[in-house]
């Protein structure tokens, strides 16, 4: 993993990788509890072409933990502005399950920004959602969060996870999962974690969709990223994209989860560069916004 840089907007710092150079700026968006970390294994391929952004957003990672707004229109201003801080004018966006709502959120909020979107395993195209993160989104999680991730069992965990590593068993998507796991042994990204899920996600599941405003971004070019072992959020919803929007790419990966760019990093850095270099980037003029709350 790539030193880590930060620095401090509006009084929070925010921790992000700045790696490569090039002529082409990416920017990665992580999902919830995660943070820049989990691009490590695409990073050293994409930024032998392309400068990499990958910020830690507010809540998790090594950035700033405030008593803050963690809604998708926050996080997409904070991406706007740490573009500007690092004088980039524009990038392909590039997001992951809850990093894939903030993405569509940057695309409507900021579109001169946005050159490509590229979706992995996105949240906010429809309501279906792991049962846990419905279970967690209810009311009283606050007590509950402690009691399922105790620094203890955290710290025996990390253990028993290296004894693995050493014997050179490894699982990609468990460590990703074991990752987010223990970062809610720490207070304060437990109650970041729970604003974050909770202005997205309710006891019903998702409760913001883009799907019916996808056609506000026909000109922006779109690759979506699915894994059709995906539990937390179905292929389906990669899918349903295809069909609101023919003109973006589809890739469905067989024998892969929710993380893609975790367990078959090779095969994802590809598809990426090959979508940089097979589209012309775009500026487009979004007036309505992408995700909206569903009507009650």
């Amino acid at each position: 993993m790539s030193e880590m840089k930060f620095l401090e907007l509006h009084g929070d710092r925010v921790a992000y990788q700045d790696v490569g150079s090039g002529d082409e700026t990416l920017l990665l968006i992580h999902g919830m509890a995660g943070s820049s970390e989990t691009w490590r294994a695409v990073i050293p391929q994409l930024s032998k072409k392309y400068r990499v952004i990958a910020p830690d957003l507010l809540g998790h990672g090594q950035s700033a933990k405030p008593r803050s707004d963690y809604s998708l229109g926050a996080f997409a201003v904070l991406l706007r502005d740490l573009l500007e801080e690092l004088g980039i004018s524009r990038a392909t966006v590039v997001g992951q399950s809850l990093g894939g709502g903030v993405a569509m959120q940057f695309a409507y909020q900021h579109p001169d920004f946005c050159q490509r979107l590229v979706l992995i395993s996105s949240g906010g195209l429809g309501p279906d959602v792991g049962w846990t993160l419905r279970l967690l989104s209810s009311p009283g999680a606050e007590l509950l969060l402690p009691v399922i991730a105790p620094p203890p069992v955290v710290t025996a965990g990390n253990k028993l996870r290296s004894w693995f590593a050493a014997g050179g068993i490894q699982s990609p998507r468990g460590a990703e999962m074991w990752s987010a796991y223990s970062s809610l042994a720490d207070s304060q990204t437990r109650q970041a974690f729970l604003k974050t899920l909770r202005s997205v996600v309710d006891y019903r599941g998702q409760s913001v969709s883009a799907l019916n405003r996808l056609h506000l971004t026909s000109d922006l070019p779109t690759m979506v990223i699915w894994g059709d072992q995906d539990r937390i959020i179905p292929m389906e919803h990669g899918y349903a994209v295809h069909e609101a929007r023919p003109g973006c790419r589809l890739e469905v990966l067989t024998g892969v989860g929710h993380f893609p760019h975790v367990e078959r990093p090779g095969e994802v850095a590809d598809l990426i560069e090959d979508f940089i270099e097979t589209t012309p980037s775009s500026i487009q003029s979004i007036t309505s916004p992408l995700l909206k709350q569903p009507e009650e």
